[in-house]
């Protein structure tokens, strides 16, 4: 699928050097944590298993032909002329293209790349190593006697149409460092420090960059948006998915490259306000519109006046409607001097009066307000339209997100014509920066070798084999491993249009086929019709009410009908009530169509909560995992859940294998941590000091009891969510983390460990060289396109049906183990396979997958609400799993 690229308009470039991270949490910077012995290790080997496949990939060859290119870095320093710092990287652009306008002979007509921010690149230096320059900005304005405090909105007289302001800036340019272009130019072998090249890309990145900023393009990181409505995709509720482009430069064992891939990222729908608002809030007219709503999702969004062609910055909206709401006006003497008496006119009044503009739909609306705190600035809805590219930060519905993926597929023929087609339109041969090292980019996808590996056999029930076939396999006519036995169960149904006689009756009989032996459920509970326009807490409450008086036991399993499927306000609510207060399994469903692969699909979820087992790798099975099935291993899988606004918390989850030697079950254990924070801070958290021993001993324990009291001396760990910038923070912070509460439970020594992070939100696709389908489940590359020094590799475990198939980009950190390259991608490929609620293949292993899902669902029991505007509020609170819940697999 194409990739949703997260980050703000204009994402910080990453420091030159390291610096403290904000994604630290605030007990890790106080707290003295022991220093860690541990620093990201290098590649150790190659694979050789699997079947030769020759591939292409979206990395287009770079030739360098002067490397001796030294890059200058500068610190650049824009201030106001009262030494108020320029933060916005628009402004810094506008004064850097407008100092290189008038200063160039001073910079001895050097060109240079500006990152918008504080840095400067030139390639060869600039004749002084400082500059002290004063620069003078034009801005147009329109002096607008208007519906405003300060009557500015509408001007009286034409020639007063236009004046212009000269803002003043100060800007200092001074030397920083030289860069040498020598360590990204040839192909980099082993190396004892890639510093130096790292520095080198960004130059060339922010090159990319600025290229795409002085076009007018929207940039998110490395990607970058034109404002074209071929672009565009409506995704509905007011947002617009747009496709661009990206585009980094990256260092290989092969040499320099360029990094082309399309990009998505969602956007405001551009048009008039109120147009957005409706679709927004999915109303058909705007006396439905909730205002306090509305507020919200258009503050500091950009309009233009359409009246007057100018564009504004949205603070608010007025406190009264158009036609009630005042501002002091001064009024002209007889003899037309502006010494006139001050008075209150509505803004209704003003605009239909003295600006001869009628306003049919404004009468009962608020006002934009456009001004600044303490200095209002109003302007009717109906003149004002929203400004294209401004990027659209909440999270998405999944209804959203669904139309996002669906429209946003490519074929994979399809994206490497359009890649192809964008090298030649936007590389960037012809940038003086670029030009003065001698720069030109192949228009070819490069060509590598991959390796298709083996898919392992499943062992399911009454001894029998299943063999995936492209990724896929078929319990069709087979029974489960370990099937459950539901005696005591009971239906609700919040749906009005199920039928969950059938459908009781149906889950029965597939269940008899998958060795499930399902009884009668006990009982059927539908909701009264009065209860479903209460409220979904009101609704769960009422419905257990029912149910309560109708059990005289706690049942085994309640499977509850959805009235809607994905967005159902009730889910959160009933998930809470049954996994946290009442401590007893559940599965939701919503079908559209009862069918016999519906129905197995559910029952594959409902016998891994209650405990049975689907299916297990057939060298699990047997007892053959290399290098596991003889010391005690618990694999961890890692995963923090961002909730998509800055004031609501993160979820972080940790899932841990039990029943060792097995490595197919799970139990997962989920913590609340600040907003947009991604280093876990629960995992070691001691009771002495107000917590609760955290997650790790939670999960530690847990092993011990389920594995004939042996305790783990080796974990593997799989990390999902972080970047390459965080690396060495889980190496320092969580790694330690983990040996605190390893050693709390006794134990002198220190386990070993493996640590690996997958990476799915990457730039990085592979194609068949010799086939227009994707690439097969197995694919693993390992040499060429890789890290120069450190240990990682591409894998698409999966099946790509539909769109291009994403590769999961994997790093070892860690291996105190000793797993063999071939021993650590079987591994890696096997846990693809043994998710217990999937007949496929899944594109990243199984234990990031259940945290994943653990972190979601349990972020689920969170009532926005309750959360106050600074992030965690005191009464927001993550309800702990009921103990009959707690070790079973909830998640599924």
């Amino acid at each position: 699928m194409t990739e949703v690229v997260p980050g703000t308009e204009e994402a910080a470039e990453p420091p030159a050097s390291p610096q403290p991270s904000p994604d630290v949490p605030h007990n890790m910077e106080t707290e003295q944590l022991t220093p860690t012995k541990y620093s990201i290790m290098s590649r150790n080997g190659f694979g050789t298993a699997g079947k030769h496949i020759s591939l292409l990939v979206n990395l287009f060859e770079v030739s360098v032909n002067a490397p001796d290119t030294l890059f200058f870095q500068y610190s650049v320093a824009i201030t106001l002329e009262d030494k108020r710092a320029v933060e916005s990287k628009v402004i810094g652009r506008k004064v850097v293209n407008r100092l290189y306008q008038i200063y160039s002979s001073e910079l001895g007509g050097k060109r240079f790349a500006y990152d918008g921010g504080k840095t400067l690149y030139t390639a060869g230096p600039l004749p002084l190593n400082k500059y002290e320059f004063k620069v003078l900005l034009e801005e147009s304005f329109r002096k607008r006697r208007s519906a405003g405090a300060d009557g500015s909105l509408c001007e009286e007289s034409k020639r007063s149409k236009h004046s212009f302001q000269l803002k003043t800036f100060m800007v200092e340019i001074s030397f920083a460092a030289k860069i040498p272009m020598q360590s990204i130019a040839f192909a980099p072998k082993w190396v004892d420090s890639d510093a130096n090249s790292e520095d080198a890309l960004r130059v060339l990145d922010t090159v990319l960059r600025q290229r795409a900023a002085d076009c007018g393009c929207l940039l998110v990181r490395q990607s970058f948006f034109h404002d074209d409505p071929r672009n565009f995709t409506d995704v509905g509720a007011g947002v617009t998915a747009v496709s661009g482009y990206h585009s980094s430069f990256r260092s290989t064992p092969r040499g320099l490259t360029l990094n082309m891939d399309v990009s998505t990222t969602v956007i405001i729908k551009p048009g008039p306000v109120i147009d957005f608002l409706l679709s927004n809030q999915q109303v058909k007219e705007p006396r439905y519109i909730d205002w306090e709503k509305a507020k919200k999702v258009l503050k500091n969004l950009r309009v233009q006046a359409t009246h007057r062609n100018l564009e504004f910055k949205i603070s608010g909206l007025s406190e009264k409607p158009c036609n009630q709401q005042l501002f002091s006006m001064k009024v002209k003497n007889d003899n037309g001097s502006n010494e006139g008496q001050t008075v209150e006119i509505t803004v209704y009044e003003y605009f239909v009066k003295h600006c001869g503009i009628d306003l049919p739909s404004s009468y009962y609306f608020p006002c934009l307000d456009v001004g600044k705190p303490n200095r209002p600035n109003y302007l009717p809805l109906e003149l004002c339209s929203l400004v294209s590219l401004q990027r659209y930060t909440k999270a998405l519905l999944p209804m959203q997100r669904a139309s996002l993926v669906e429209k946003s597929r490519q074929k994979p023929q399809d994206r490497i014509k359009i890649l192809k087609n964008a090298v030649g339109n936007y590389c960037c041969d012809d940038d003086p920066v670029l030009a003065a090292c001698g720069i030109s980019v192949d228009k070819q996808l490069a060509l590598v070798e991959g390796r298709v590996l083996e898919a392992p056999q499943l062992k399911v029930g009454q001894n029998d084999v299943c063999i995936p076939c492209n990724g896929r396999w078929n319990l069709k006519k087979k029974t489960l491993l370990q099937p459950s036995h539901i005696d005591y169960w009971a239906v609700v149904n919040f749906s009005a249009r199920c039928d969950t006689s059938y459908l009781s009756r149906e889950l029965i009989r597939c269940g008899m086929s998958k060795g499930i032996n399902i009884e009668r459920p006990h009982s059927l509970v539908e909701e009264e019709p009065q209860l479903r326009r209460s409220n979904p807490v009101a609704r769960v409450e009422r419905m257990f009410d029912l149910l309560k008086s109708k059990l005289n036991r706690e049942p085994k399993l309640i499977l509850c009908v959805l009235p809607e499927r994905k967005n159902c306000d009730i889910y959160g609510p009933w998930k809470k009530k049954c996994l946290s207060e009442i401590g007893v399994a559940t599965q939701c469903i919503s079908p559209v169509k009862i069918t016999d692969q519906y129905l197995n699909n559910i029952l594959l979820k409902i016998n891994s909560k209650l405990g049975g087992i689907n299916s297990l790798l057939a060298m699990e099975h047997s007892g053959h995992l290399p290098l596991i099935k003889d010391t005690p291993t618990i694999i961890l899988g890692m995963d923090v859940s961002h909730r998509g606004q800055l004031d609501i918390p993160s979820v972080a989850a940790v899932v841990g294998s039990r029943c060792w030697p097995l490595i197919s079950r799970y139990r997962a254990s989920v913590r609340l941590q600040a907003s947009k924070v991604e280093m876990i801070d629960a995992l070691y958290k001691p009771l002495e000091n107000g917590g609760d021993d955290g997650i790790i001993r939670e999960l530690l324990l847990d092993f011990y009891d389920s594995s004939n009291s042996r305790k783990p001396t080796q974990f593997i760990v799989f990390r999902d969510g972080v970047s390459e910038s965080q690396f060495q923070q889980v190496l320092t912070f969580e790694l330690d983390q983990i040996i605190k509460a390893y050693q709390r439970l006794g134990e002198d020594d220190v386990p070993k460990f493996t640590v690996i992070v997958a990476q799915k939100n990457h730039h990085t696709k592979l194609f068949q060289a010799n086939s227009p389908e994707n690439v097969p489940p197995g694919t693993v590359v390992d040499t060429a396109i890789t890290h120069p020094r450190n240990y990682d590799f591409y894998m698409c475990a999966h099946a790509g049906m539909m769109g291009t198939s994403r590769p999961v980009h994997y790093h070892v950190l860690l291996d105190e183990i000793g797993f063999s390259a071939d021993g650590l991608q079987n591994l890696i490929h096997s846990l693809s396979y043994v998710n217990q609620r999937s007949t496929t293949a899944t594109s990243v292993v199984a234990p990031i997958c259940y945290a994943h899902h653990a972190a979601a669902q349990i972020g689920r029991f969170l009532d926005v609400n309750d959360l106050s505007e600074t992030g965690l509020s005191s009464t927001a609170e993550l309800p702990r799993l009921h103990k009959n819940i707690r070790s079973s697999m909830f998640f599924c």
